[in-house]
């Protein structure tokens, strides 16, 4: 503001905040300090001289700066009370993200990271952080966090809103592009979904009965050692829809998973022979007809591939799914097409001389069918009878690690059967 001698006085003021003012800066306009326009001052000399002893330029400004410090502390409240502070918080908080938003954002990030995978740059770093903080997100409204229960409506929305687009896919696509920890939150993710119902619906069901394609991918990550686990996993929830799971059975993939039970990572082999399982108890009535469609090939790769094993593991592992398969009722035409070859029997009697009494055991169950059938062919009665004094001989010592009522009534029916047997 520029002051001259002609300007009558007037101040400045500013409110207190309680109605009164208070000077800020009374202006004199004798002062030749604050005449900044020297055509308006009426003696410059003495205004020049006056400015040289008053420390110059530096000077006069700190003293202005002084005042106007002291004015405004003048002005200013002593302080704020907790509501009022709590409540100019609150003007700055953004608004909560609804699970739909969550899910919406991290369909963003998907994309964004499918298209930039393997470019490294502090962009997508950032990008994959946030990834991870959202998938983390979503495994806290589905599943609760600490004591916080899910809430059914916020776990509904997420449901809706995940499988409206194609978040599941990209979810799949962008996998092993994430990270170890995020990986597993993912997992934990589509394993929740599948079980969610929104108006007594399977939406995750219907998602992929439209988009089976996703189950070609689950299958072929065994292939994978990176990602294997994570897909198994996946898959395995993935056919608790019987609808996903006759997919699977009858689909070109079946076969491949007797080379994926044998491979040589364990943690790999375990997790397919686990999937392998499923696919072949779970949905009953599917079994059931597959195994009839399928006999003809399926069993002569299940004895070979499997119960003939060099692997202990293996052997072990399929003689107890088999005998989970044949004394099942729902495969009661099959196990009785099963127990009237030879070839199966002798398979079988071969592993009741397994060294392994977990092996023998579960050996024990599935020979005990061949015996208890009222309509043995002539060439199994012929084997039974050949070997009679070798089965007896053996079946006397079976004697399980804890005392077993059933096994023993079972032991002495078969003992009697085939003791009564004549060639």
């Amino acid at each position: 503001m520029l002051i001259s001698r002609r300007q009558k006085p007037r101040s400045q003021s500013i409110s207190n905040g309680e109605g009164a003012c208070s000077p800020l800066i009374t202006f004199l306009p004798q002062s030749p300090l604050l005449c900044a326009n020297p055509r308006s001052n009426p003696n410059p000399s003495r205004s020049s001289a006056l400015w040289k002893r008053s420390g110059g330029r530096s000077r006069g400004w700190r003293w202005i700066a002084t005042l106007l410090r002291s004015c405004a502390s003048a002005t200013k409240p002593s302080s704020y009370s907790d509501d009022e502070i709590d409540s100019m918080k609150g003007l700055f908080k953004s608004k909560p993200r609804t699970p739909a938003d969550v899910v919406r954002h991290t369909r963003e990030l998907l994309v964004f990271v499918d298209l930039n995978g393997n470019v490294s740059s502090a962009k997508r770093d950032e990008k994959m952080i946030e990834l991870s903080k959202n998938i983390r997100e979503m495994k806290s409204i589905l599943y609760g966090s600490g004591d916080a229960e899910p809430v059914a409506e916020a776990c509904s929305q997420l449901t809706q809103e995940f499988f409206r687009e194609n978040t599941f896919r990209l979810l799949i696509i962008c996998l092993p592009k994430l990270s170890l920890e995020t990986r597993k939150d993912a997992t934990q993710v589509v394993a929740n979904l599948q079980r969610q119902q929104v108006h007594s619906r399977l939406i995750a069901s219907e998602y992929l009965e439209a988009n089976k394609d996703l189950l070609d991918i689950l299958v072929l990550g065994y292939e994978d050692m990176d990602i294997a686990l994570f897909y198994g996993s996946m898959l395995r929830e993935c056919i608790r829809h019987q609808s996903i799971a006759r997919y699977v059975l009858e689909s070109e993939h079946m076969k491949k998973f007797f080379d994926y039970i044998q491979l040589p990572n364990f943690d790999i082999a375990s997790d397919a022979s686990a999937t392998f399982k499923e696919l072949m108890t779970r949905h009953k009535g599917t079994v059931a007809d597959f195994l009839t469609k399928n006999y003809d090939w399926f069993f002569p790769e299940f004895n070979q591939r499997l119960l003939s094993s060099t692997n202990y593991i293996t052997r072990r592992q399929a003689i107890k799914l088999l005998g989970d398969i044949l004394l099942d009722r729902s495969n009661s035409v099959v196990m009785m097409r099963y127990v009237s070859s030879k070839d199966n029997l002798m398979i079988l009697m071969n592993l009741l001389r397994e060294t392994s009494k977990n092996i023998q055991m579960e050996a024990f169950h599935v020979f005990k069918l061949f015996v208890a059938n009222r309509n043995k062919p002539p060439e199994i009665v012929t084997i039974l009878v050949t070997n009679k004094s070798k089965i007896l001989r053996l079946l006397d010592g079976f004697k399980p690690d804890k005392e077993d009522p059933q096994f023993e009534a079972d032991k002495e029916q078969v003992i009697s059967e085939i003791s009564a047997l004549n060639g």
